[in-house]
């Protein structure tokens, strides 16, 4: 669905990725996991065209194109959501944007408000709620946008362990039942492990693939299993070993 091939970014003499390659399939869950500074959201700002690439190509389905702009929904670490707005205002911002029937947006809102526990909070503002609540209605808002891409930059760091894991749940459900392809930027090893069909390992800059595994099996896993404590401990030592060369 997704593919990038021999991309280049550099800021002056600093090089951030040279010749970078990226294949996403159709409604896969595809996480990047690598050391801070190390350029995957500059990757991110690449993609979405908000930083200028200096080579290489991005094909969508096929047919190549200057940026995911209007191909993605982007949910950061941030919810970016308006103080001033209610939480269902802001849900709707991209339905206002694109001029679509407000009427028909407003019930697909209120679905999603039940479908991720907000339902009875349509009228709060994002000062009134918890962190949590602000993700799930960053969400909301990232699902209002019916893209097929979604591209999330740690928007689960900032959490307690409890929400967080609440959070990975839907993130799932993101994928699975709303049919989305998804690439995500993690620190969180395990979170890389519970949610991706494939990791992608990177070093620090230049930033290039260190290694790159394919998950199998039904999701939610078992963080317990034998298998997955292997590739923990795999990927774990393989970001030492690069951080300690």
């Amino acid at each position: 669905m997704l593919n990038v091939s021999r991309l280049n970014k550099r800021f002056g003499d600093l090089s951030i990725f040279e010749n970078f390659d990226l294949m996403l399939p159709r409604n896969g869950f595809t996480v990047l996991i690598g050391p801070s500074g190390c350029g995957k959201s500059t990757l991110f700002n690449v993609l979405t065209g908000v930083v200028a690439r200096d080579g290489g190509e991005i094909s969508w389905c096929g047919e190549e194109i200057s940026h995911l702009r209007d191909t993605s929904a982007y949910m950061q670490q941030k919810d970016l959501l308006l103080p001033w707005f209610s939480l269902m205002d802001n849900a709707l911002l991209p339905a206002k944007i694109a001029g679509e029937n407000m009427a028909t947006s407003s019930q697909k809102a209120i679905s999603l408000f039940k479908r991720l526990g907000l339902d009875g909070f349509e009228t709060y503002r994002p000062g009134e709620i918890s962190g949590g609540m602000k993700q799930r209605c960053a969400l909301v808002r990232t699902l209002m946008f019916e893209r097929a891409l979604v591209l999330l930059d740690e928007p689960l760091s900032a959490l307690d362990a409890i929400t967080r894991r609440s959070l990975q749940s839907l993130l799932l459900m993101l994928q699975i039942e709303f049919e989305k392809t998804i690439l995500m930027i993690t620190h969180d090893i395990e979170e890389a492990i519970w949610l991706a069909d494939e990791v992608l390992v990177l070093s620090g800059r230049p930033m290039r693939v260190l290694d790159q595994f394919t998950l199998t099996g039904p999701k939610p896993r078992r963080l317990d299993d034998p298998e997955l404590i292997k590739i923990k401990e795999y990927v774990l030592t393989l970001l030492q070993e690069y951080t300690a060369s």
